[in-house]
């Protein structure tokens, strides 16, 4: 919801009241950031300031299981009236016997209009949300092969610090822990080592949707500096998913890459310090 505590802070009265439980306000601005304290327990904020703040908040929620099953039933009722053909066109998939077909990872995923899945690649619940809201919303916009990080997507500096949380730290995580990771990537995922940019020592480009890839920066740990890892998008991927759709779907799929570090021999990114 707030790229840095500062933003929090901002909005504050800086009186430093203490009714909140914390010694400062920047005290409870930074608990704020960090998800261990509410906007609402600030006593002197505006309740038009924590409406508002509070829509923002719904945006980048992982929902649960039972409400996955109703946005899913949502996403189907508007698949039956989509044109499929139209849809395939704009979305860089292809129709055919009344199916469309995207590739997800470079692997075939069709659906019809009664929202009946058929994939090659398991598709577990965090990502399908994701995947039919590009097939309904994308518009189709062409890639522009200019990467920008999360943050600089329509929408997404508010959401860029649990963006950041969800999906960059535990796959630094992951990357810290299994030297092999990229290797695997590539393998599994059809990931493509190219040439490294940012001075990073290693940057891969995975295509989990066929207008939103996404680059992986990682920079190893060396010389007492610490390891880092960033993610960035093409620059069109504000028309073709939307931060939100975006936030989803990174969280998904980093989720997904936690599971295989338990169940494949990666180690547990959960376990690193």
């Amino acid at each position: 919801m707030f790229a840095n505590a500062m933003e929090v802070f901002k909005l504050l009265d800086k009186s430093n009241c203490k009714k909140c439980n914390e010694p400062t306000c920047l005290a409870f601005a930074s608990k704020v950031f960090l998800g261990r304290k509410k906007l609402s327990e600030c006593p002197h904020l505006d309740a038009e300031i924590l409406a508002r703040y509070q829509e923002n908040a719904n945006q980048g929620h992982i929902p649960g299981e039972a409400e996955q099953e109703k946005e899913l039933a949502a996403l189907k009722q508007k698949l039956a009236d989509l044109d499929l053909a139209e849809a395939a066109a704009r979305t860089g998939g292809k129709y055919d016997k009344d199916r469309l077909t995207i590739r997800i990872f470079g692997k075939p995923f069709s659906v019809d209009n009664a929202g009946r899945f058929r994939s090659d690649i398991h598709i577990n619940s965090w990502i399908t949300g994701p995947v039919l809201t590009y097939v309904l919303e994308s518009k189709g916009v062409p890639l522009t092969n200019e990467w920008v990080p999360f943050r600089e997507l329509a929408g997404g500096r508010e959401l860029n610090g649990l963006f950041v949380k969800r999906t960059e730290e535990p796959l630094k995580k992951i990357a810290d822990t299994y030297p092999d990771l990229f290797e695997d990537l590539a393998m599994i995922f059809n990931g493509k080592q190219v040439e490294e940019l940012y001075q990073s020592d290693i940057s891969m480009i995975l295509q989990p949707l066929p207008l939103v890839p996404m680059m992986i920066c990682y920079w190893k740990k060396e010389d007492g500096m610490a390891s880092d890892l960033h993610l960035f998008f093409d620059s069109s991927t504000s028309e073709n998913g939307g931060s939100d759709m975006v936030f989803r779907l990174v969280a998904g799929i980093v989720q997904m890459f936690e599971k295989l570090a338990k169940t494949h021999g990666w180690q547990a990114a959960a376990d690193v310090g």
